[in-house]
């Protein structure tokens, strides 16, 4: 644990919650053909909103320097030193507090997703808790997923937690976290075992907990005996926790939990490739390993093929069936990390909004700036005004990468069967081509790499920037031609 001196209105479519945003998928290195942990999430948020790219550099700060978020939470003690990282913002007409993704220089990668409702109705909080910064501060200084772990569990040990439910994926090439929160001061963190697969909606997932197995858990002191507490668990037998869940004691038992049933069962069909037997589980071992490709139809799915498919051919947006799919109307981002053991030479597989009108575009850790168009902001003025967004920032501007990538979902959401066979093929083709190249690119860094890690970081700058403007210029047109009559 750290000393914390140290650290320290929306939109519903169909039948879905506003509690349902978001999806993640953890490969264990174990159960992926890389043999490093493999991390897909899904970035699903309603309302006016826009994903803008930022790289904020390494830095030194003064001492007794605090940081600001949420005006209504706790300021934070700064480290003296934080790492660089690449921040994904939700620039939001609405309080974006849990929306942001991360990955440091380092290649721990941070990404989270809602729980509510859980059942805290008294939560603890002190200064008035962390929310918001709770992805910044992790990014800033954590060098492994397990130091992030305990860098959050510190944090909500100090302040307590703000949102009603959470949980937060911490993730590094070796080992993959997931830190599940309660309002208040309660959480409980488990790894995901090497050789299985998790997948999570939003709901919670982790059930039993083993207090004394310390490599595989980190736990808030009182988890079992404040339920026991609060009347949320009874043991069966006096003395005897071998039967507690964290899901079922903290779930709040009146949560409607369709859509979370829904994406789970049909994200385990495709990981295990058979019916489940279990529909909550907190991960499993797959019969095969999985690379990037399969965890990208992972966050694709509709259900295609299924009973749970009611789009009948596409004849209906499979967004607004009113049963909620993985990939769905509300997705700004999707991302599957391709970890590696060199930090910078990480892979991140990135669309634009939904990962089914838009390719999957590969984005280097190394890179020295952000692409043109995809960030037009900078960092500390983005912290600034995260929470009163300049109308400005939300209008649309065709010389900002997003609208490229949004004009085309907005066509596919009035005419999905028509338009999405030649999405589709773009998509795919784009895609097929950095996937056939990318062995021998990365041959060329590694080589430069020996002799001169700066013009290495220079390559992937190069790279990222030729590859992420070639799929913006490819949407553009893409967009023009579906619009011929």
């Amino acid at each position: 644990m750290y000393n914390i001196s140290e650290l320290i209105p929306i939109e519903v479519h169909g039948h879905e919650s506003i509690f349902d945003d978001c999806s993640a998928i953890i490969v264990g290195k174990q159960a992926s053909i890389t043999g490093e942990v493999l991390f897909g999430h899904n970035e699903d948020d309603y309302g006016n909103n826009v994903m803008v790219q930022h790289l904020v550099p390494r830095a030194t700060h003064e001492a007794g320097e605090q940081l600001t978020f949420e005006p209504e939470c706790a300021k934070i003690p700064q480290a003296a030193e934080t790492w660089a990282y690449l921040w994904s913002e939700t620039r939001a007409g609405w309080k974006a507090s849990f929306s942001d993704t991360f990955i440091n220089e380092w290649g721990v990668a941070i990404a989270s997703d809602s729980c509510s409702n859980s059942r805290e109705d008294r939560p603890e909080l002190t200064n008035g808790g962390i929310g918001y910064a709770l992805g910044h501060v992790i990014a800033q200084r954590a060098r492994t997923a397990r130091e992030g772990v305990e860098i959050a569990a510190t944090l909500v040990d100090h302040y307590g937690y703000t949102a009603s439910g959470r949980a937060y994926q911490i993730v590094d090439k070796t080992e993959g976290w997931v830190f599940q929160v309660v309002h208040g001061k309660h959480y409980v963190a488990k790894r995901v075992p090497d050789d299985e697969v998790m997948f999570m909606p939003n709901w919670y997932t982790i059930h039993e907990v083993d207090l004394s197995d310390k490599a595989n858990y980190v736990v808030s002191d009182d988890i079992i005996t404040y339920a026991i507490s609060r009347g949320w668990y009874t043991p069966q037998r006096p003395g005897d926790y071998s039967d507690f869940s964290f899901a079922v004691a903290y779930q709040d038992p009146g949560r409607k939990q369709d859509g979370n049933i829904v994406r789970h069962k049909n994200a385990l069909r495709l990981i295990l490739k058979t019916e489940p037997d279990n529909l909550r589980p907190f991960s499993v071992k797959p019969p095969e390993k999985l690379g990037v490709e399969d965890v990208k139809q992972i966050l694709r799915t509709h259900y295609e093929g299924t009973e749970d498919d009611i789009s009948t051919e596409y004849s209906l947006n499979p967004h607004r069936t009113g049963k909620r799919t993985i990939c769905t109307s509300t997705t700004l981002e999707s991302f599957v990390i391709q970890f590696r053991e060199q930090p910078e030479f990480t892979c991140i597989w990135r669309t634009l909004l939904n990962p089914c009108t838009s390719p999957y575009v590969p984005w280097y850790l190394g890179i020295t700036k952000i692409p043109a168009g995809y960030g037009w902001i900078l960092p500390q003025v983005a912290l600034g005004n995260h929470f009163d967004v300049p109308n400005a920032d939300l209008s649309y501007r065709p010389g900002r990468a997003w609208w490229a990538f949004q004009n085309v979902q907005d066509l596919a959401d009035a005419s999905y069967a028509k338009v999405i066979p030649e999405i589709a093929q773009k998509r795919d083709d784009l895609e097929k081509q950095w996937a056939d190249s990318q062995a021998q690119f990365e041959q060329s860094v590694h080589e430069a790499f020996k002799q001169d890690p700066l013009k290495t970081r220079a390559m992937l700058t190069n790279y990222t920037n030729a590859q992420a403007g070639l799929a913006w210029r490819t949407w553009r047109a893409l967009f023009d031609e579906l619009m011929e009559p």
